[in-house]
C-alpha cells in the first residue's frame, strides 16, 4: 500500500483474505505513523492528524471486523473514512479528550463545551488557523461536549510555501478552561504533515 495522494479508491483496498496476510505488517506500520502524527495538547487533548495510509488501514480493520465484502457495504466504509483523507490544503484531525476516571471525565466534558472551535494551528509568521469541527455532525449539545470530534484546519498557499520552507507549526488550543500549546513539533512530525500538502 502506498502513501500517494488522494483519496482511497477501491483498486487500494486488498480483499479481505489478502488483507489477513498483510495485516501483522500493515498494523505496525500504522501504529508507528498514527505515533509520528499525534499531537499531545496537556494531560488529555490528543490530536491524530490523519492521512491516507490510516484511513486506508482502517476502511481494511472494518472491512475485516464486519466481515464486508459487498461493494455497497466497502463503498459505504470508503466515503465514511475518505472524509478524514487530507484534500492537499488542509489537515484531518481526530481529536479525542481522554480521561481515565469516568467522573472526571463527566466534569471536564461539560466544560469543555466549545473547545473544537477553540483549536488552532499556527505556521511560524501566519495568522492563526481554527478548527472547522465536526462538519459530518454535531457532536455537542448544551450540557457537555464529545470527547471525540473531527476537526480540518484550512491552510492558505502561503502557509503551505512557508511549512514546506522549513517554517515551523504551533499547535494549540485556547479554550479558557484548557490553555495549552506545543510551540514546534517534533521534525519527523512536522516532515510527515507536510506530506499532505500540495
Amino acid at each position: 500500500m502506498e502513501m500517494t495522494m488522494g483519496k482511497i479508491k477501491r483498486e487500494d483496498l486488498l480483499s479481505l483474505e489478502a488483507y489477513y496476510k498483510a495485516r501483522p505488517e500493515m498494523r505496525l506500520k500504522a501504529i508507528a505513523e498514527r505515533k509520528k502524527r499525534t499531537v499531545i495538547l496537556g494531560e488529555h487533548l490528543n490530536m491524530i492528524f490523519e492521512n491516507k495510509y490510516l484511513m486506508q488501514y482502517q476502511i481494511q480493520e472494518m472491512l475485516r471486523v464486519e466481515k464486508i465484502f459487498e461493494d455497497e457495504g466497502i463503498q459505504d466504509e470508503m466515503e465514511t473514512y475518505n472524509a478524514l483523507v487530507p484534500d492537499g490544503t488542509n489537515f484531518k484531525v481526530t481529536m479525542k479528550l481522554e480521561y481515565v476516571n469516568e467522573a472526571d471525565r463527566k466534569v471536564a466534558l461539560a466544560k469543555l463545551i466549545g473547545i473544537e472551535h477553540r483549536v488552532f494551528v499556527e505556521v511560524e509568521g501566519q495568522p492563526r488557523v481554527y478548527a472547522i469541527a465536526n462538519e459530518d455532525l454535531d457532536r455537542t449539545t448544551a450540557e457537555k461536549t464529545s470527547s471525540v470530534h473531527f476537526l480540518r484546519f484550512e491552510l492558505t498557499q502561503d502557509m503551505i510555501k512557508s511549512l514546506k520552507a522549513g517554517a515551523q507549526l504551533k499547535v494549540g488550543c485556547d479554550h479558557k478552561e484548557y490553555p495549552s500549546h506545543v510551540e514546534s513539533l517534533p521534525p519527523e512530525t512536522l516532515a510527515s504533515l507536510i506530506e499532505d500538502l500540495v
